[in-house]
């Protein structure tokens, strides 16, 4: 049974930081690229970041590009989003998923975290 669960999320002041986790288990974790997707209330979930298996590769959308980093590390089967700058709309819940290859089409992730709020006020 394939599980991902996600943490580190909270309440912080536009201007700082956080660092989200995301813990793997029932899948061959190296084989997989991993995503983040985020979803505010009332909008779709949309695609945040992206890792490669190998974490040689990393995409990510523009809106977050120079204040958020994804990472990996594959010996502890996690993933992580490291969030700088944040601003109010970076209020979301964050979701980590699996996908068989680097993208940002959320229908090519086949497993899914339960997700973790972020809030960012100003």
């Amino acid at each position: 049974q394939v599980q991902l669960v996600e943490s580190g999320g909270g309440l912080v002041q536009a201007g700082g930081s956080l660092r989200l986790s995301c813990a793997a288990s029932g899948l061959i974790f190296s084989s997989y690229a991993m995503g983040w997707f985020r979803q505010a209330p009332g909008k779709e979930r949309e695609f945040v970041a992206a890792i490669r298996w190998s974490g040689s590769s990393t995409s990510y959308t523009d809106s977050v590009k120079g204040r958020f980093t994804i990472s990996r590390d594959n010996a502890k089967n996690t993933v992580y989003l490291q969030m700088d700058s944040l601003k109010p709309e970076d209020t979301a819940v964050y979701y980590c998923a699996a996908s068989e290859r680097l993208t940002y089409m959320r229908s090519q992730y086949k497993y899914w975290g339960q997700g973790t709020q972020v809030t960012v006020s100003s």
